[in-house]
């Protein structure tokens, strides 16, 4: 599945045991932070809820805010430098809270409503 070029990073987003997604990182969106995430790839951490809006995982890159936005799509995928975490919408969002957009869920967005707190979640580059 593995398709990365010099602006986009294809990715995969599992929920073990449950279901994969595929996801794409875009450069051009916030290149700092997409290159520090890009080079810690693989990532894994535990499912958190961002209300009813998404889900999200802890990681251990520390970031300030790039290009911030408080207003999020249905399939976007953005970085929560307070909390070092990396969301992923899969309903519309507006809130208070200024985060940096890095990219999109390509497929399966519907399957993260089904993702339960504590689940664990693995973000990798699919080369197989």
């Amino acid at each position: 599945m593995s398709h990365n070029s010099v602006s986009s990073i294809s990715l995969v987003l599992e929920i073990k045991g449950k279901f994969r997604v595929n996801c794409e990182l875009k450069r051009h969106l916030s290149p700092k932070t997409v290159g520090m995430i890009s080079r810690s790839i693989p990532l894994k951490g535990n499912v958190h809820k961002f209300g009813t809006s998404g889900i999200y995982f802890g990681i251990q890159i520390t970031s300030g805010v790039e290009r911030p936005r408080n207003e999020f799509k249905r399939g976007d995928i953005a970085f929560y430098p307070v909390g070092n975490c990396i969301c992923f919408f899969y309903v519309d969002t507006k809130n208070g809270k200024s985060m940096t957009p890095i990219g999109k869920i390509l497929t399966g967005i519907d399957e993260l409503e089904q993702a339960a707190i504590g689940d664990e979640i693995l973000f990798y580059d699919d080369t197989g």
